[in-house]
């Protein structure tokens, strides 16, 4: 077994590996961005190294500085954890290549040909296992798209070769669209995975999410651990995941796990791994596999009992699974609940803070995976994610009856969150049917609905917020009863200088939602970096138009207007960071 690990990731993956480690007696390597200086990753690794400014680019993707941390620290492996640089094949051989440093992950070969989406498809029809309609070469050229739009018949969807999550793909309803879509998810593919090359296939349109689990040793070993639904999504980002699958039966079930086994198997795929599918009309096809630990690990994890990311290890330090197929049973039902950073009730839009109040459920069923605490920031620089809800029950209606329990008992302040989002879903009667698809959050829930979900459930105070008058809970005791009364504008605040100010802070700059037009000026909504402008000075613009794409915790915006005009100047550039409020685009008085 291994002496010291790298974990080349941040926030509550790289906790959660540590977490594997410290368990198997293995010491700890963390690496810091110059934002993560006092992160929870990096307070609970044995080492830490910093490796670069904020930019992930300068920093957690940085391979050499990696490199270079593991052997002044004296790692004998790198975990790569989920996102950054743990499907890139590159730095996986590089880690293969150096002397003494051992990859936590399946062969970089593996990685190579499952990891871009066109020699996977090839795979796996090579395996038997059922694919969608697509290409197995890149496409470069819009004409060459809208040829294949004609031939599988619209909509389609572009995809970046290396791409996961929905960043990269763009679907495309009508060959008016080709273009900018196969741009933007070029631009995508390159921002985030560093390869721009994207193909195409047919666009189901309302398909079950379905991924399987999987776990093969370097001994010729294939095991899979059951499935996950993961359909309800938002802009194809999971935001709530469960195990079993609500939609399978036992025969499609025996079927989707053992064509997963087939296709690993054909790739000759070592370590944990995910295989992903569609879902639709009782038939199954490919999509994709994701060749490192998942987010949404944790429910299989609660169902089957097996702790995955410790087989990681074990795997990549030689051993045998020391289990038979057999032996995997399903025991429950999981659900993991993301907690993001995000405000529903403007399309999820990120509300970076600082956590003035973080106060996560406890009790029976429920798990937490996070590397926060009270007091901590949630930056804009790298993704939203503030921990991982997991609640367990014995079976569905059980798990989600707990649910409601335990986000009743999530108090978090200082950003808006994704909670009640959560407790809006436990009380909607097509999520707990299971009859949800991966089109129902964009297509069918109505904006009024999250609308009154922020207002019930969502939090007091968010940081930048103002308003007219602030109010405050506090607990008084009345002969020996405890009762929570709600002050309006009536507690003192102490400012930093030490004098006294009243709650409404009259004085307070502007902060929540920033209309994206005002005074002829468009401004951003939120923080972020300038990925490309789409107006030029002398432009006529409508109400609606694009004037320019911000990414914002690695996600890509369109900024639109919100009125016409004609543009005076644009006071921005691609790879401009710029904070809420600041000006994009000038129009003319």
């Amino acid at each position: 077994m291994f002496e010291k690990v790298l974990v080349a990731n941040r926030g509550e993956i790289a906790v959660r590996v540590m977490a594997a480690c410290e368990e198997l007696g293995i010491e700890t390597v963390a690496v810091y961005s110059d934002a993560d200086r006092n992160a929870g990753h990096v307070e609970y690794a044995d080492d830490a190294y910093n490796v670069g400014p904020a930019p992930a680019s300068e920093s957690y993707l940085d391979q050499t500085a990696i490199l270079d941390v593991a052997e002044r620290a004296g790692a004998d492996a790198i975990h790569p954890g989920y996102g950054f640089l743990a499907e890139n094949a590159e730095f996986a051989s590089r880690v293969e290549a150096t002397d003494g440093l051992t990859w936590v992950g399946p062969p970089s070969d593996a990685m190579e040909t499952l990891g871009e989406k066109t020699k996977a498809r090839t795979v796996m029809q090579e395996a038997g296992v059922p694919v969608v309609p697509g290409t197995t070469d890149l496409v470069d050229d819009p004409d060459e798209v809208r040829e294949l739009g004609a031939e599988y018949g619209y909509p389609i969807a572009i995809k970046a070769e290396g791409g996961g999550g929905g960043r990269g793909m763009k679907i495309v309803r009508s060959e008016a669209e080709v273009a900018e879509a196969l741009k933007s998810a070029q631009r995508e593919g390159e921002a985030y995975f560093g390869n721009d090359s994207v193909y195409v296939e047919k666009y189901l349109e309302a398909p079950k999410h379905v991924e399987v689990q999987v776990l093969a040793d370097e001994h010729g070993t294939v095991r899979h651990l059951g499935e996950r639904d993961c359909s309800l999504q938002r802009r194809h980002q999971k935001v709530i995941e469960e195990a079993p699958s609500p939609a399978l039966d036992a025969e499609l079930r025996t079927e989707i796990g053992a064509a997963a086994r087939r296709g690993v198997s054909e790739a000759g795929y070592t370590n944990a791994g995910t295989v992903e599918f569609l879902v639709e009309d009782g038939e199954f096809y490919f999509m994709e596999v994701n060749t490192r630990i998942q987010v949404e690990h944790t429910v299989t994890e609660a169902v089957t009992g097996i702790d995955i990311v410790r087989w990681q290890l074990r795997v990549a330090a030689g051993e045998r699974l020391d289990f038979t197929q057999d032996d995997v049973s399903i025991d429950g039902h999981a659900v993991e609940y993301r907690i993001n950073a995000e405000n529903p009730a403007e399309d999820f839009a990120p509300t970076p803070g600082p956590l003035t109040t973080y106060a996560p459920p406890s009790s029976i069923g429920v798990r937490l995976d996070h590397a926060v605490s009270q007091g901590d920031d949630i930056g804009g620089d790298y993704d939203s994610m503030i921990a991982k809800l997991i609640v367990a029950g014995e079976d569905r209606g059980h798990c989600l009856d707990r649910s409601r329990r335990a986000l009743d008992h999530f108090t978090v302040e200082g950003v808006h969150t994704t909670i009640p989002f959560h407790r809006l879903m436990l009380d909607d009667d097509t999520f707990r049917a299971g009859t949800h698809t991966t089109k129902y959050l964009d297509q069918e829930l109505a904006d009024d609905a999250l609308d009154a979900a922020v207002a019930r459930w969502g939090t007091d105070e968010v940081s930048g917020d103002t308003s007219a008058a602030s109010t405050d809970e506090i607990a008084v005791e009345v002969d020996g009863r405890r009762f929570d009364v709600v002050v309006t504008d009536g507690l003192p605040r102490v400012a930093r200088d030490g004098t006294a100010s009243s709650a409404s802070g009259g004085n307070s700059s502007g902060g929540g939602t920033v209309d994206v037009t005002t005074s002829g000026a468009i401004t951003a909504e939120m923080q972020g970096t300038i990925l490309s402008t789409e107006v030029a000075p002398g432009d006529d613009i409508a109400a609606g138009d694009v004037v320019c794409v911000l990414e914002a915790m690695k996600m890509e915006n369109d900024v639109v207007a919100s009125t016409g005009g004609t543009v005076a100047s644009v006071p921005i550039t691609e790879g401009d960071s710029v904070d809420m409020g600041d000006t994009l685009v000038v129009l003319e008085e």
